[in-house]
């Protein structure tokens, strides 16, 4: 794997180059491109740097360790270093998630269970907000469905990273929360003490940056426009102001009707749709792909059960990567990221299975 190391080296410098030049950043769709790439091999070449400066290192103890004790108890503690520092360039090496680096649309949806799936979801929605904010990311509703009991019945999030980084991409630490999340506990409405178990479904979408990126025609599109049915002001339920749109080709359908006028609903209806067109395509690509595809643990469906919050024994357990805790209230308060982290290491071990096969 290391053998095409050089090459990379040699795009990251002209990389820099590149990004040192002020008519690049004219067009901000390639600066930004660029920038991430440069993010992601800058990773590589740091990682290089720490493999060659362990290994002169632990060369020159050898050679001494004859001669001085203090450089042959060096040896073993370099070469430990030196294999961890390996591994880590190895991981780095892996070929990335192309949309990794990319903003997300959340959506969680309340599934089996009434009333107390819909305030799960609720629950599910305040956990990823604070584990967004734990990371700096910026979270914004664009459409939400409110249950009676004040849950959410549906409810779609845009979450907004700061890093061109991919490693550090909010699709790349949330994509893997794609599924059927399952909770066990005693409901608000049950007076009995009795333990209900009911369920939420998440789908993960990495936004498109550019509505270019998805090339959609006019004429594959079906709108229609109607009257809003939930709360949210008169202009809101008197005028027909809701709107749904269908995209004829593959079929997906989005509704909107949070915003006041029909034009807002429409934008935030067109960038829901082009983030879901973009996961379809990739789909396909992934089903092309076969022995990608399963060295992947990610999902986008949510018929898939992936997860469970047990609150009666404050467990969390994630059914894909064997993750088990007893701190399911710290997760639920937004620390998710030995979660995540769980899930990204036995997605990289299986790429790396997947290259040494």
């Amino acid at each position: 794997m290391f053998e095409s190391i050089h090459g990379l080296l040699d795009e990251h410098a002209e990389l820099q180059m590149r990004l040192s030049d002020p008519a690049v950043h004219a067009d901000q769709s390639l600066a930004r491109k660029l920038g991430r790439r440069y993010a992601e091999l800058s990773g590589v070449v740091e990682g290089y740097h720490q493999v060659e400066l362990l290994t002169d290192d632990l060369e020159a103890a050898r050679e001494m360790a004859s001669e001085d004790p203090e450089f042959a108890a060096e040896v073993p503690v370099l070469e430990g270093q030196l294999a961890q520092a390996q591994e880590k360039l190895r991981r780095l090496l892996i070929p990335r998630d192309p949309d990794d680096a990319r903003d997300v649309i959340l959506e969680v949806k309340a599934g089996e269970g009434g009333d107390e799936a819909a305030l799960f979801a609720a629950d599910l929605v305040r956990m990823y907000t604070r584990y967004a904010e734990n990371r700096g990311w910026k979270t914004e509703i664009i459409s939400a469905t409110e249950s009676d009991l004040g849950g959410y019945k549906d409810i779609s999030i845009a979450v907004k990273g700061r890093s061109n980084d991919p490693a550090e991409g909010v699709f790349a630490r949330l994509k893997f929360e794609g599924g059927v999340h399952r909770v066990q506990r005693v409901p608000a409405t049950e007076s009995q003490g009795r333990i209900h178990t009911s369920a939420a479904g998440v789908l993960v979408l990495p936004e498109v940056d550019e509505p270019e990126e998805v090339d959609i025609s006019q004429n594959d599109l079906k709108i229609d426009v109607y009257r809003s049915s939930g709360p949210g002001g008169q202009s809101v339920n008197t005028t027909d102001s809701a709107v749904r749109i269908t995209h004829l080709p593959t079929g997906i359908v989005v509704a909107m009707q949070n915003e006041k006028s029909q034009l807002q609903n429409r934008e935030a209806g067109m960038r829901v749709l082009r983030a879901r067109i973009l996961a379809h395509q990739q789909a396909i690509i992934d089903a092309e792909n076969s022995a990608v595809r399963k060295s992947q643990i990610r999902t986008m469906d949510r018929s898939e059960r992936i997860r469970t919050y047990n609150y009666p024994e404050n467990r969390i357990a994630d059914h894909r990567t064997g993750y088990k805790a007893y701190n399911l209230d710290a997760v639920m308060n937004g620390d998710l990221e030995p979660v995540v982290q769980s899930a990204i290491e036995m997605d990289e071990q299986a790429r790396l299975d997947a290259i040494g096969d």
